[in-house]
């Protein structure tokens, strides 16, 4: 069994008052953390989606993470519905790969490429941690 299928179902929240619900960045931190051993900074104003996705495209962590094509299992994708990032998951050679996200009102999902197209997204980038 993948370490990600328990994952699954876990609901959504704006504020990602974890440990059982998340918004998608609070999600990709605790699993990059617990399972791939890196510690990611918060980003604030989880309400605010503009606010986040210029906050994620301009933090100094950013530095730390090289755009990589293709991904590995643990990587992070970087989605966007418009002309900005907004989403972020994390990449899983699962299924012949694809995006375990925690979307608002669907919770944890797991979405092949072409799902999560149908969903209105697109791939900006798939990025890897760079000590």
């Amino acid at each position: 069994m993948h370490w990600a299928l328990p994952l699954i179902g876990l609901p959504w929240s704006v504020h990602g008052s974890g440990p059982n619900s998340f918004n998608c960045w609070e999600f990709v931190r605790t699993v990059q953390a617990e399972h791939f051993g890196r510690i990611l900074p918060e980003i604030g104003n989880p309400e605010d989606m503009l606010v986040m996705g210029r906050t994620f495209r301009d933090h100094p962590e950013r530095r730390r993470w090289a755009k990589v094509d293709p991904p590995a299992e643990g990587d992070c994708v970087l989605l966007r519905r418009s002309r900005h990032p907004i989403h972020v998951g994390i990449w899983l050679e699962v299924d012949g790969g694809g995006v375990l996200h925690c979307a608002e009102g669907a919770g944890v999902v797991f979405q092949r490429p072409d799902a999560l197209r149908l969903n209105g997204w697109v791939v900006e980038g798939f990025y890897r941690f760079s000590p």
